[in-house]
């Protein structure tokens, strides 16, 4: 059976550093993946992330699993900030430079469609609030409840309800004019 969470920064806390890899081989993905749609770059990311388990090795031994809160959202919250305070270094991010990944199973056209759509949707999550961008990518991207949300980014329920419906509206708003060109509509 699978260590808990808890029981391998136990084990971290006490030096196991075999603790440690698999906690990044459990969490790094899913940390990746949003911390480069945070950001739009790859390499900042994987920076990103590498701060975050840095900060559970060097906090391993303050964790208690008091249950107010899960391995998995205090990495996703360190994730979070680290992204925030790169974010605020870097005056803008050019999401071109991102690489849309290969679709071999779809025709050029309906990749480019599809890809034209992601460069679209990800312009429109850019220029929302880093607050309501994160709230979005954690539920719609990462598949997070509201509750796990609102204990990454430090708020309550009602204020990631609130995240999300500001997000969504602000997101309708952006893409509405292309909304039938997007949507591949005549």
């Amino acid at each position: 059976m699978a260590e808990s969470d808890d029981a391998l920064v136990a084990a971290v806390a006490a030096g196991d550093a075999a603790a440690c890899r698999r906690l990044v081989d459990r969490h790094l993905g899913r940390l990746l993946a949003f911390a480069q749609r945070m950001l739009g770059s790859r390499a900042d990311a994987e920076d990103v992330a590498q701060d975050a388990f840095l900060a559970l090795w060097k906090e391993a031994g303050r964790w208690r699993p008091d249950g107010s809160a899960t391995v998995s959202t205090w990495l996703t919250r360190v994730t979070y900030n680290r992204a925030i305070d790169r974010l605020r270094r870097q005056p803008s991010v050019a999401l071109d430079a991102v690489p849309e990944p290969p679709d071999p199973g779809a025709g050029a056209e309906a990749g480019l469609q599809r890809a034209r759509v992601s460069r679209r949707v990800a312009e429109a999550l850019a220029q929302l609030p880093e607050r309501q961008r994160a709230a979005i990518l954690l539920s719609h991207y990462e598949g997070q409840g509201n509750r796990e949300i609102g204990e990454a980014l430090g708020v309550g329920v009602e204020a990631v309800e609130s995240l999300l419906a500001r997000g969504r509206r602000a997101l309708r708003q952006a893409l509405a004019a292309e909304r039938a060109d997007l949507m591949g509509e005549v």
